[in-house]
């Protein structure tokens, strides 16, 4: 087997590595979204060391072969933020990089939210906020099942957290010893409505989570190296489902879009503040 087609689940990896992936990210998240008339920019900035942690070193996949039938799964519960993740299917072969400048165009394959019949390499087509933890439950239930060895992952939005059917599922997921799925919330305090404590209270989560049956671990969402160990400690764990909770800032390394990440939830970058998003995110060394 050709081991440069082949990534197997905890691949060696640097934390620097994984921090230039991460701002390399970030810079694509800016130059896709400008192709369009606006984008998500502040939630998919927040994501971008989660995102870049899991498909350069958790998750088991075999390059240019999106549909590879062993490979783990993924669900983006949060599927406004489905440019973040394009620039890494490119990477992986999964389409051209040319598709990449196609964002925002009609017809493109490239999707503000993940369309499973559009692109190579979703594994479900998101968007309506709660319904991502169920499904991937259903997914790694039919996985073990059937005796095979997959994981299901699936990246929830804190805002996400209000649905009740995201507790339902978490509550299933317990009882069903689903130790093959991880979910992770990407923790950024805010959703479209302002502040998520203020829209409704979810803390402490980790404890909420814990008190579902689940194992649960609280981490910095931009220390690469905190998330691979959390990855690590729930791959241990083959009874208990997995939560990471990822504390993130929305907007992270675009200093007016941390400042205001309401204003930045959806919107559009003129030429000078792009241009200065670019600068900042180029000159951190965090």
């Amino acid at each position: 087997m050709n081991t440069d087609t082949q990534l197997e689940r905890l691949r060696p990896i640097s934390v620097n590595d994984l921090k230039e992936r991460s701002r390399q990210l970030r810079l694509d998240i800016l130059r896709i979204i400008d192709h369009a008339p606006m984008g998500h920019y502040s939630s998919s900035l927040s994501c971008a060391e989660i995102l870049v942690t899991l498909y350069h070193h958790v998750l088991r996949l075999r390059r240019g072969e999106p549909d590879w039938p062993d490979r783990d799964r993924f669900l983006l519960g949060k599927g406004h933020v489905a440019v973040a993740l394009w620039p890494l299917f490119a990477e992986l072969e999964y389409f051209p990089i040319e598709w990449l400048d196609t964002f925002g165009d009609f017809n493109s394959r490239l999707t503000d939210h993940p369309d499973m019949l559009r692109t190579p390499g979703v594994d479900f087509s998101s968007g309506s906020l709660g319904h991502n933890l169920s499904v991937a439950l259903g997914m790694a239930i039919a996985s073990r099942r059937r005796k095979l060895d997959h994981r299901v992952y699936v990246l929830l939005g804190d805002g996400e957290i209000h649905e009740g059917q995201v507790w339902e599922a978490a509550m299933a997921a317990s009882h069903y010893r689903a130790g093959n799925l991880v979910a992770i919330v990407d923790a950024n305090g805010s959703c479209a409505d302002g502040p998520t404590e203020s829209v409704m209270s979810i803390e402490p989560l980790a404890e909420r989570f814990s008190s579902f049956g689940w194992t649960s671990v609280d981490v910095d969402g931009h220390d690469p190296e905190a998330l691979m160990s959390a990855f690590g400690e729930a791959m241990q764990d083959k009874e208990k489902p997995t939560c990471i909770i990822a504390r993130t800032l929305k907007g992270k390394g675009v200093s007016f879009m941390e400042a205001s990440p309401r204003e930045w939830h959806l919107g559009a970058l003129g030429e000078q503040d792009l241009e200065r998003a670019r600068r900042e995110i180029m000159e951190a060394r965090t």
